[in-house]
């Protein structure tokens, strides 16, 4: 049951936007910039990222919902997703997305994870300092979605086709609503 009055019928992180719009707006945007906007990172790794971190963080909702848009955008679609959350040195990925997605486990442990062992590994295999840049920023903000919807109890549907519509809307229509 949600700490605050939220609507039952919106799930996870929407029912916490309607309940407090004038915060939803940034959040939105924040989201949109890293996940949808210009990247040399596919938007299916960027949504990768964003799983991964929530999967670490044991986010029901926000593994749910990202793990489905990044199936939805992928190349491989959802095994791609559930061997990365399973294992990243066995999901079939780049090296580099690879490389990327131990420095966003990292950040979700604590910035200071970061070392310069992973950085210097990512370089090796064609990580960018954007890229490397979009990767802390996206596990940062991850870390601090998760929270926000777990902090307040927000539901989560438990039956998996729920999860499977909100990829295919944020798929095609990204953050910016």
């Amino acid at each position: 049951m949600p700490h605050i009055p939220l609507d039952p019928q919106l799930p996870g992180i929407r029912s916490l936007m309607a309940y407090r719009p004038e915060t939803a707006v940034p959040l939105n945007a924040l989201a949109q910039t890293l996940l949808r906007g210009p990247s040399t990172l596919a938007v299916g790794e960027r949504e990768l990222i964003a799983t991964v971190v929530s999967h670490g963080n044991e986010c029901r909702f926000c593994t749910g919902s990202h793990a489905a848009a990044a199936a939805e955008t992928i190349d491989g679609g959802r095994p791609v997703v559930e061997a990365a959350c399973a294992s990243i040195d066995d999901a079939p990925v780049s090296d580099k997305l690879k490389a990327l997605l131990r420095i966003a486990l990292a950040v979700r442990e604590t910035g200071r994870a970061v070392t310069e062992e992973l950085v210097a590994a990512a370089r090796a295999v064609g990580a960018t300092d954007l890229e490397l840049h979009d990767t802390v920023l996206i596990a940062a903000a991850f870390c601090m979605y998760n929270r926000y919807v777990d902090g307040l109890a927000t539901v989560a549907p438990e039956d998996p086709a729920a999860y499977e519509q909100m990829g295919k809307v944020l798929a095609a229509e990204g953050y910016g609503r």
